[in-house]
């Protein structure tokens, strides 16, 4: 290995000599001691920096993973309640419905109940109507029979009554009277 530097050191001497590129093994020269430097100060500084920062940033998405989490239990707890609630609403609309249901057999039978009742006073006022009407025709039967009576007594009355007929219709006239 010895000899692998001396042979670089001595091309290095040479190419710049000629100006073309070569390798240049002085420590001093090529300022590796510096950059040796330069480099422990940044693994010793720059460590800590990184290490600061890789922790802050996996601290913010821990964070953010918690919120995440948290705000999907939540959406899970809202999703049901809002499925209770639906089947509250559907429970209720049901309700609602049998309630619609009854109410509606309940008003049939009353209109139904107050038809029959409709019909049978309807009914009732017909035969009541022909009673009366059959009341004032035999009234008026009456009255025709009455009047005919009289006219045809009248018109007896004007030819003349036999006297033993006028005798018999004053004794039954006062045998009614009872006198």
């Amino acid at each position: 290995m010895g000899t692998l530097i001396l042979l670089a050191a001595e091309a290095s001497a040479i190419h710049a000599e000629e100006g073309g590129f070569g390798l240049n093994l002085d420590i001093l020269e090529t300022n590796v001691i510096n950059l040796a430097i330069l480099v422990g100060v940044l693994v010793v500084f720059g460590r800590k920096a990184l290490t600061n920062i890789l922790s802050e940033r996996r601290l913010k998405i821990e964070t953010e993973i918690s919120e995440v989490e948290q705000r999907v239990k939540e959406a899970a707890a809202a999703l049901s309640e809002s499925q209770q609630n639906v089947a509250k609403a559907q429970a209720e609309a049901e309700q609602i419905l049998q309630t619609a249901q009854e109410n509606a057999k309940v008003a049939r039978n009353a209109i139904l109940a107050k038809a029959t009742a409709d019909v049978e006073r309807l009914k009732a006022a017909t035969v009541a109507d022909l009673g009366a009407e059959q009341d004032r025709a035999i009234a008026q039967l009456r009255q025709q029979v009455v009047a005919m009576a009289l006219e045809k007594a009248e018109s007896e009355l004007r030819t003349g009554i036999a006297d033993d007929a006028q005798q018999q219709l004053i004794d039954r006239s006062i045998a009614l009277l009872g006198v």
